[in-house]
């Protein structure tokens, strides 16, 4: 039986990576710093959550060793320029050499389709810096490494379709910067799947795969169908990007994670579709969902929510 880690298996992608891996016939491994953030995972027979933090140098070789693979989904989308670094450049920076050390030659990193690095935010310029630094290590010969780079991720539990449902529960109308930015939104069980296929399968160690979905949405549209979808459909209108900066401004002036930043804002500038002809989903024999037929099955139909709770709190601060 094949040993895989997971790291940032807690999250929102993660949760289903594992079950994912589970079903496959893997033992699995989740680090987190907090066991108790563990608790939609701990039901896995085969998997094992250990408490660890994964940013910490001395601690990495040791959860690394006796793995068969690395999967790395571990991404932060707000912060200031050090969590960015943290998180998206020195954590895969140190992963590699944690896996040189110990032997480990299987890595799967999760990076970002607009990964670029000279991009207009932090989010897409260290998500591309972390990528460029394990493909040299790629290149070095030290891993066998395996990119995924997903657009927006959408599913049962995500902080984006739901997020903007909530917020029209609570709000007459939206206002939106970057409304007619282009997102190709991916289903979380298609990632989930890849990204086990890309482990079973040592024949996709070097490729960069784009998981992208069928359908190609501007955000305005991906909103309003978030608000007929959970019965709250309210007008949304496209404001300029300096009055979004106001608004991210003020968000990041409430308790929480802010519902939109200002890189969050930058990253926006461009389109976040696919561009080239590498391998996507359909390489690894996934046929990708549309947003259309898989959002009505989640959206407005998972009960109270704390997303429409934190929305409606923020609401009534602005």
């Amino acid at each position: 039986m094949n040993n895989a880690l997971v790291l940032g298996g807690t999250g929102f992608v993660g949760r289903q990576v594992c079950e994912a891996l589970h079903r496959d016939g893997w033992r699995i491994t989740v680090p987190t710093r907090r066991a108790r953030n563990a608790q939609a995972v701990q039901h896995l027979p085969r998997l094992t959550v250990l408490q660890a933090d994964v940013h910490n140098a001395q601690t990495l070789p040791g959860l690394v060793a006796g793995h068969d693979v690395v999967i790395n989904l571990v991404a932060v989308l707000h912060g200031n320029a050090a969590t960015f670094e943290r998180n998206h450049v020195q954590l895969p920076e140190r992963l590699a050499e944690a896996c040189k050390r110990q032997g480990v030659r299987r890595l799967i990193h999760v990076s970002a389709l607009g990964a670029d690095a000279q991009g207009p935010s932090l989010y897409q310029r260290s998500k591309a810096r972390g990528e460029a630094a394990l493909q040299a290590a790629a290149a070095a010969g030290d891993l066998d490494l395996t990119v995924l780079r997903p657009s927006v991720i959408f599913g049962a539990g995500d902080r984006f379709l739901n997020t903007f449902a909530a917020l029209q529960a609570v709000l007459p109308f939206v206002p939106l910067a970057g409304a007619q930015t282009r997102f190709q939104p991916v289903w979380v069980n298609d990632v989930a799947q890849a990204l086990a296929r890309c482990a079973h399968d040592p024949n996709t160690a070097g490729l960069t795969i784009d998981a992208v979905g069928p359908d190609v949405c501007r955000l305005i549209d991906l909103v309003r169908l978030a608000g007929t979808l959970s019965g709250h459909p309210r007008p949304v209108f496209g404001v300029p990007e300096w009055a979004g900066r106001v608004q991210a401004a003020m968000m990041a002036l409430m308790p929480g994670e802010p519902l939109m930043s200002q890189d969050n804002l930058r990253s926006m500038r461009v389109d976040n579709v696919r561009t080239g002809s590498g391998p996507d989903l359909k390489h690894l024999g996934i046929e990708p969902a549309s947003v259309h037929a898989v959002a009505p099955l989640y959206v407005g139909h998972q009960g109270p929510s704390s997303h429409l709770l934190q929305c409606r709190e923020k609401a009534r601060r602005v």
